[in-house]
């Protein structure tokens, strides 16, 4: 077991976010990455209470864990990928690179998800449609215990990332993984489909280079190049998914600010939708679009 006192770790926490601040990053993120690698929570941490802790344990010794800041401070590479590891709801999950650290909006589609008065099938399917690091398809086995998950996503790292923490959130007998292009390994649910979830690309093309350099040089680019003008994917969603989808199946996705009306719009000229709209998040901007099979 790696340790260090208190007034060790105190001092290395004050030059590190005098290092951020420096570097113009969010000081908070040192005590986000403290976190990650002790057992201290954050109220200790913000008022240094563990400085005169005898010993401290810690997942790295102090220069590696030094390293590890510089990292974040010079590559701006996520304090998430630092560690391997990011909280989400009530599990703590892996990453890397071959997925996106996931977002807290994204929870917010579990509970759209939860407050539906769906009527019972037999055998109710859910599909998460690029399932990256798995944390839709976790919580969706988590929200409907009876029901049977079928997380989807071409990346084979990313895959295994999503059954590593299938695994941690101890449903991984729930969810069948595939690797394939949206619904093509799903041939076997036409019309069987009780709900689709999908946090699919849908960042324009010209805009990536213009996003946070932690998430450009960082995050997957397949995960969030959604084309020329960001809809590619959710074209392809709503154009496919009515052929899986049984009556009064769902259809739910997030999408980019500013994106709505023309999803809405689609939706509504596809013809096969009904009871279609869009739902804000907690800032108040429309966020996902909800549908439903006719």
């Amino acid at each position: 077991m790696i340790t260090v006192s208190g007034k060790e770790l105190c001092l290395w926490r004050r030059e590190a976010i005098a290092k951020a601040i420096a570097a113009k990053v969010s000081a908070k993120e040192v005590d986000w990455l403290l976190q990650e690698v002790t057992t201290l929570d954050s109220l200790t941490l913000r008022l240094e209470s563990f400085e005169n802790y005898p010993t401290i344990a810690l997942t790295y010794p102090l220069p590696e864990l030094t390293q590890l800041w510089q990292q974040r401070l010079t590559n701006y590479l996520p304090v998430q990928y630092l560690v391997g590891k990011t909280t989400w709801r009530n599990w703590q999950f892996h990453v890397s690179p071959a997925v996106l650290i996931p977002r807290p909006e994204t929870e917010l589609v579990i509970e759209i998800v939860r407050q539906l008065n769906l009527p019972q099938q037999s055998v109710n399917h859910w599909v998460d449609l690029g399932t990256g690091s798995g944390a839709i398809a976790i919580a969706l086995a988590a929200s409907f215990p009876q029901a049977i998950i079928h997380a989807v996503d071409i990346s084979d790292d990313a895959l295994k990332i999503a059954r590593k923490n299938a695994k941690i959130a101890d449903n991984e007998q729930q969810i069948n993984f595939y690797q394939g292009s949206w619904w093509n390994p799903l041939q076997h649910l036409q019309g069987k489909v009780t709900g689709m979830i999908s946090n699919p690309p849908y960042i324009p093309s010209a805009e990536l280079p213009r996003l946070q350099p932690e998430v450009f040089h960082h995050e997957p680019h397949i995960a969030l190049d959604g084309g020329v003008d960001g809809l590619d994917a959710i074209r392809h969603l709503a154009t496919v998914s009515p052929q899986y989808l049984h009556s009064g199946g769902v259809w739910l996705i997030e999408m980019m600010a500013g994106q709505a009306k023309e999803v809405v719009t689609m939706l509504s000229n596809q013809g096969d939708y009904y009871n279609i709209k869009a739902i804000a998040d907690l800032s108040g901007i429309d966020r996902f679009v909800l549908a439903y099979r006719k």
